[in-house]
């Protein structure tokens, strides 16, 4: 049986008997023919139960009426079914197809939210690689292993496990607007995933997609400034995802003078930043947010400046998580920067520890434990209980800014977020999200800075504390390695806060 046999003759086994069509249906908001490309994905139980009881989507395929809670008909299921199949049709063009795929996009643009998942659905569960297809090329691979046919039939099994869901995500791109489409329709599948792991085929397609459309050798890096597109700058306000900005005069403070605002741009996306960092230009290790923010303060002076701050990174399209290019931007504005100002000797971040509190609260009790006897007493001394306890403890963390920074309160939170950085990790990698990432780059746990951010995300973070991570340029290599080892890079003033 060739390929096209084998679609036709599961298209058919998804139609009910009564509406089987003697020729291609024409789709509904164009003239062109039905495709004759579905994937093996139409087979299987057409009686199992959705998420939540429901029918499946092959059993509403297969089925003449439309149950309570089901947002398209069947009819309308097969035939958005039809038209995506259309796209990827292998009588048209790369233009028609194309042109299908705008249709489509237009009709999702005007869909209720329900009627758009059933979208997804479809893509995600009836495009997959033909099975019957992989299994021979399996087969033929594992008998070249170790002759010299051995490449030729890997690169055959690879091309056979491509699903055609591919295809159709190729088409959508054709379009001008296509890429920013997808990037939008994967932002808002993502609440439903953890609800419908249905969907998680064409999550993880979109996310390898993107990884490749997205690559940073297709990126331009781009400062943003007070001299902007006033658009640009709107935007650069909506996403900033670590430290708000609250006015026009917080955003110039952050823009102009002394400061530098770089972002990653895609040529299919022009206007819109996919990443961007914001970068205080100073002479000394920042160790507290709050003159970094400071609308009032005098700017520093350029021509003595020796250290760069990246006080805030923030990524801007959720549609796409997962694909990474962080450090390739920091990479970039490194040099960039460099260039501009020879002096700059010192690349750091001032970062939040977003995981500190959350985890503190579950681990308190472990970490008290770990305190030699004296340091236990001071401590419990300090709280008012003897033997504290970790509610004791927590307790008088709740109000961090009232504690002295010699406080033993103060230094047992010090110690504890050290130990979080430091020495806390999930398959071997930090647990932290912010000390993943810049950990993965190749910098190292500096400094760790009491009180440096007063406000009430941080204290709801971190009680108030933030960390420096070094970018010592030549040094990344050697951290890296340390961290591929299961060893966390960390500067001599947070090794000896460990317990």
């Amino acid at each position: 049986m060739n390929q096209d046999s084998w679609i036709n003759r599961n298209v058919a086994r998804l139609m009910p008997k009564s509406s089987k069509p003697k020729e291609a249906v024409a789709p509904a908001d164009s003239a062109q023919a039905a495709p004759k490309n579905v994937a093996n994905g139409a087979t299987g139980a057409a009686n199992a139960k959705a998420p939540g009881g429901q029918r499946s989507t092959r059993a509403r395929l297969q089925a003449t009426l439309r149950h309570t809670g089901e947002a398209l008909s069947p009819r309308m299921l097969r035939r958005t079914l039809q038209e995506l199949q259309a796209v990827i049709d292998d009588r048209v063009s790369e233009v028609e197809g194309g042109r299908r795929a705008a249709a489509l996009m237009a009709w999702y643009e005007g869909a209720t939210p329900a009627r758009r998942q059933d979208m997804w659905l479809l893509m995600s569960e009836m495009f997959v690689a033909d099975a019957e297809k992989v299994k021979a090329a399996q087969a033929k691979f594992a008998a070249a292993l170790g002759t010299p046919d051995e490449a030729a039939a890997e690169v055959h099994y690879r091309r056979a496990t491509v699903s055609p869901r591919r295809r159709v995500l190729q088409r959508f791109s054709a379009d001008a607007t296509g890429i920013r489409f997808l990037v939008n329709l994967r932002a808002e599948m993502q609440p439903a995933l953890k609800g419908d792991k249905r969907l998680q085929a064409l999550d993880v397609e979109m996310e390898y997609m993107f990884s490749t459309w997205f690559d940073v050798g297709f990126l331009e890096l781009r400062r943003i400034s007070w001299d902007s597109p006033a658009s640009l700058v709107e935007k650069l306000i909506r996403y900033e995802a670590v430290h708000d900005i609250k006015s026009w005069a917080d955003v110039k403070n952050r823009l102009d003078s002394d400061r530098r605002c770089y972002g990653f741009f895609h040529p299919r996306l022009p206007d819109e930043p996919l990443i961007f960092v914001e970068v205080a230009l100073v002479d000394a290790l920042a160790d507290s947010i709050t003159p970094l923010l400071d609308e009032s303060a005098d700017a520093s002076d350029l021509g003595a400046a020796t250290t760069a701050i990246f006080y805030s990174i923030s990524n801007t399209q959720e549609g796409l998580r997962g694909v990474s290019f962080g450090d390739s931007l920091i990479k970039r504005v490194v040099e960039t920067l460099k260039a501009e100002f020879p002096k700059l000797r010192t690349f750091a971040t001032l970062s939040p520890i977003p995981g500190f509190r959350s985890w503190l609260g579950k681990n308190a009790t472990g970490l008290l434990e770990r305190l030699d006897a004296k340091s236990r007493q001071e401590l419990g001394r300090a709280v008012g209980y003897e033997p504290v306890t970790a509610a004791h403890f927590l307790a008088a963390a709740e109000s961090p800014l009232a504690l002295k920074p010699a406080s033993p309160v103060c230094q047992m939170l010090l110690r504890c977020a050290a130990h979080y950085l430091g020495q806390e990790t999930v398959q071997g990698r930090p647990l932290d999200a912010v000390a993943r990432f810049h950990l993965g780059n190749g910098a190292r746990v500096e400094r760790l800075n009491w009180a440096s951010d007063p406000s009430a995300k941080g204290l709801k973070q971190s009680y108030g504390l933030m960390v420096n991570y070094l970018y010592d340029l030549k040094r990344l290599d050697k951290h890296r390695e340390l961290l591929s080892q299961g060893k966390i890079p960390v500067a001599p003033a947070i090794s000896e806060l460990f317990f």
